[in-house]
């Protein structure tokens, strides 16, 4: 689609570079801190089309777009919604995304497509990440979104995995014509989207309309299946399924190995944010019970799951809540914007200091936990200073509960219950980098399953590139 006429390289550049951004508009703090509903507002069509027409739009290839894991074609999306034509340009965004909706709210815009825009040397970027936001929103409850299917191939897939990458997948492959089936340990499809972020970054329901459409595509979904326990891929394959596409994530959180880590009180992140965020009704049926909390309230660790556990848990009533982090705030690898606003709704942070242990109470619940302060060394293996504990900086910090949120590891069952699939590092599935074919012929993979824990666009852009693969090979299967 060449959304642009060619008379647009006539556009006042000098002038749309010196139009101020529009602010981004917050719920207040106070008041966001109360509920779980997103924090962001909305643009109005005014504002989104005045915003999109300070886009100069740079000469192919855009920076934008090089900085896009989607290459969505956001120069020509910005000149649609400046001309009022917001369909088109969700259109636009379908063609290369799977589920824009989605990353135009989680993806670290500052980081990609947003942080290169070259309007940032002189002027705030353009809000690309809400324009996103906005059209694909505007097109989900104005307009219609597009669900055709090619006529039946009479091939199954089974997608291993209903997170992003599962999802973006099975949506493919659905298009193309193929019988899909998604499998998913949990009770609900949706993965990371669902039971990972919680709702005031992804309200929920933006989730389930995109699950949505892919039932109405015709693709199946089976929960409560783990597989590799409860069912082999072997076994998949004897039920008549010709190929795979496992996406399942990397929900085991990292331990800390430390005395006291498993008291009461102490929470791996996942389970608290899945305890905390998600309606009871689609909880698996050992996480009923939301997590009891306290006054006090430490989070550990550095990334963006830290901010979502120190945010969750000011909206569940906690008085004090800190972060701990081991080295400085520039090392930290989760994103700054998340951090503002975590500072903004009350959450305070402790740099250079290192948890030691976990210590009970009278009554062998957490009470406090004891550090040490650091300083920062030589540069490790990540390139990052190594810190390095101050002898004699031991000191306590009273917690009620505190929440391990150190980074994932994946799931090592499906690599050993499935015949001639390698993997590496502690299960990480190893696969061809631009088709995700692993090394068992007909069985692909994408997403942290295979990167380690990495974006929401990245998985989902690995699982459109696994579609086109899949539907290739079923293409010149004979049977």
């Amino acid at each position: 689609m060449q959304a642009i006429p060619g008379d647009l390289l006539a556009i006042d550049r000098q002038g749309r570079a010196k139009t101020p951004s529009l602010n981004l508009e917050l719920r207040n703090s106070t008041q966001r801190v109360c509920d779980f509903d997103e924090v962001l507002l909305p643009f109005s069509p005014e504002q989104a089309i005045f915003e999109a027409a300070r886009c100069i739009h740079c000469p192919d290839p855009a920076p934008c777009v090089r900085a896009c894991p989607a290459e969505n074609d956001i120069p020509s999306a910005m000149w649609l919604i400046e001309q009022g034509r917001f369909l088109d340009a969700a259109d636009l965004y379908r063609q290369t995304s799977s589920m824009p909706e989605i990353c135009s709210r989680v993806c670290p815009h500052e980081a990609l497509c947003q942080g290169s825009c070259v309007m940032g040397k002189h002027e705030e970027p353009v809000q690309t990440g809400m324009l996103e936001r906005f059209v694909t929103d505007y097109q989900r409850y104005v307009g219609e979104l597009s669900i055709d299917v090619a006529e039946p191939t009479g091939k199954r897939v089974a997608v291993i995995g209903a997170g992003p990458s599962g999802i973006a997948c099975a949506e493919q492959l659905a298009r193309a014509g193929h019988d899909v089936t998604i499998f998913d340990a949990k009770p609900q499809p949706g993965g990371l989207l669902l039971y990972g972020i919680p709702n005031f970054k992804l309200e929920k329901d933006v989730v389930f309309a995109r699950v949505d459409d892919l039932f109405r595509m015709g693709v199946k979904f089976v929960g409560n299946t783990f597989i590799g326990r409860d069912k082999t891929i072997d076994q998949l394959e004897a039920e008549g399924f010709q190929a795979f596409y496992i996406a399942t994530g990397t929900w085991i959180d990292s331990p800390m190995n430390v005395d006291g880590e498993n008291l009461p009180g102490v929470w791996k992140g996942t389970e608290f944010l899945i305890r905390a965020n998600v309606k009871t009704a689609y909880l698996p049926d050992d996480m009923k019970d939301r997590p009891e909390i306290g006054k006090k309230v430490v989070v550990i660790g550095g990334g963006d799951t830290a901010s979502d556990c120190l945010r969750t848990a000011l909206r569940m009533g906690a008085e004090e809540v800190t972060c701990v982090y081991r080295r400085t705030e520039n090392e930290m690898p989760g994103g700054s914007k998340d951090r503002k606003l975590a500072r903004e709704e009350g959450a305070s942070y402790q740099f250079l200091t290192q948890p030691l242990r976990f210590i009970a109470g009278s009554d062998g619940h957490l009470a406090a936990i004891e550090c040490m302060r650091m300083e920062l060394g030589e540069p490790d293996a990540s390139g990052r200073r190594k810190p390095m504990p101050v002898e004699g900086s031991e000191f306590l910090i009273e917690a009620d509960t505190a929440i391990l949120a150190l980074g994932y590891w994946p799931d090592e069952t499906i690599g050993k219950t499935t015949p001639q699939l390698e993997t590496h590092k502690y299960g990480l599935i190893v696969t061809g980098k631009t088709t995700g074919q692993t090394t068992r012929p007909g069985v692909y993979a994408g997403g942290d399953a295979v990167t380690g824990p990495d974006l929401v666009v990245t998985a989902m852009t690995a699982g459109r590139r696994a579609a086109e693969a899949i539907d290739s090979y079923l293409r010149t299967r004979v049977n």
